[in-house]
């Protein structure tokens, strides 16, 4: 299966038999993001969680109590 990162437009192949790709059939609303750029994003936000300035705020939903 033939699948273009969201973020780079990067085209890349994965096996049309995996999870990943099966997440994909199915959910068209699922963007795939290619291994570079899932990193990169990854350390980014290490480095901004390490500064002390970077807050995970919860979502609407858990938010509210009904």
């Amino acid at each position: 299966m033939r699948v273009k990162c969201s973020l780079c437009d990067n085209i890349e192949t994965i096996d049309s038999w995996s999870f990943e790709a099966k997440r994909l059939r199915n959910k068209p609303a699922k963007t795939y993001m290619c291994q570079t750029c899932h990193d990169r994003i990854t350390e980014r936000t290490a480095e901004r969680a390490a500064t002390g300035h970077f807050n995970l705020y919860p979502s609407f939903r858990q938010k509210r109590r009904w």
